[in-house]
């Protein structure tokens, strides 16, 4: 693969198709040194391509004639849309034509073309999706988000060891602090799945391995990685989700109610702005898929151009600095320990 990173962006996923996702796509191209594939319906997409100013941007469209509907099964998608945009994106990056996918599209057929298409890096069991969610500090790693419902223990064991990998390379964390979400922060703690994963995290080879975490310590900023399976963690960010936009919808109503707390919002306008940027999950962009040959980020249905843009730029980020090599290094040094966690 070239030195310029390739990403492939599924153009019809999302909300809102090519209206956000070419704008976005054409824009990170220009600003972070790499090449767009747009993948989708060409009389589509070049429409929004001519309002945009492509001087200087290296981009390319590869024709799908198919798109995939929120309703349909991700096993449906696999079997029956060979020629869906989300299956031909994940096929430039099993055939090295791309390094990367991003889709703001059906998140479920996503993480199936990703594990079915591209495949699993030797010794991964599942991947799973690191979403990212603010915190009073930095922002914290939440794995599994939503990938794999039902886990066994060694499954949380690796998430931990990819978490890990992430958190290094892609947020700039020399050790990581490496949690697993429970109901109370003593060890033993928790269901068997969790008191078990919990031994083997403890065992693991460089892993800054904390302990347990309640929900309540997710957004101090003193840890760095939540470890749960994909049911806990998808309500977990999607509950985030909801309660951040409550909370602004909640200061709108209090600082418009009467004159001194519009005055005081007036005094308050960066500060508030600057909260609201902290919230937004468009300044995180998407959610990678970890595990993968390849990377596959998932990125939220409502995205906008901003969001896509910015998954973009994770996607280059994260084939630049070779995260995928590290992540399955970790994996590999550790296997002797996820072989023996599958026995038991």
């Amino acid at each position: 693969m070239s030195e310029r990173p390739v990403i492939a962006v599924d153009a019809m996923g999302g909300d809102f198709g090519p209206s956000v996702i070419v704008p976005g796509a054409i824009e990170a191209a220009r600003l972070y040194d790499l090449r767009v594939l747009l993948v989708g319906d060409t009389p589509q997409i070049q429409p929004e391509l001519d309002k945009l100013d492509l001087v200087n941007v290296d981009y390319g469209i590869v024709q799908a004639d198919e798109v995939v509907h929120m309703n349909e099964k991700p096993s449906d998608v696999l079997r029956r849309k060979k020629n869906s945009s989300i299956q031909i994106a994940c096929r430039l990056v099993k055939e090295g034509k791309a390094d990367g996918v991003v889709s703001a599209g059906h998140s479920g057929a996503a993480v199936a073309c990703g594990m079915f298409i591209i495949g699993r890096l030797p010794g991964v069991e599942r991947p799973a999706l690191a979403a990212l969610l603010p915190t009073e500090k930095n922002p914290v790693v939440i794995i599994d988000a939503g990938a794999n419902v039902d886990c066994r223990p060694y499954h949380l064991f690796q998430f931990g060891l990819m978490g890990d990998a992430f958190a290094r390379d892609l947020l700039d964390y020399p050790a990581p602090r490496i949690t697993l979400l429970s109901i109370g922060e003593e060890e033993g703690k928790g269901n068997s799945q969790v008191k078990e994963a919990y031994e083997l995290l403890k065992m693991a080879q460089n892993l800054n391995f904390l302990g347990n975490a309640e929900g309540r310590d997710i957004f101090t900023g003193d840890i760095d990685v939540v470890v749960c399976d994909g049911f806990v963690g998808n309500i977990v960010v999607k509950m985030s989700e909801g309660l951040a936009m409550s909370l602004m919808r909640m200061l709108k109503r209090l600082f418009t109610s009467s004159f001194l707390p519009a005055l005081g919002a007036m005094l308050a306008k960066g500060a508030l702005k600057k909260f609201a940027h902290t919230i937004d999950y468009a300044s995180y962009g998407g959610a990678p898929l970890l595990g993968l040959k390849g990377l596959v980020i998932v990125c939220h249905g409502r995205s906008n151009s901003l969001a896509m843009r910015n998954a973009i730029q994770m996607s280059a980020t994260f084939v630049r600095k070779g995260t995928n090599a590290r992540l399955a290094e970790t994996i590999m040094a550790n296997d002797e320990l996820t072989r023996f966690s599958r026995a038991i």
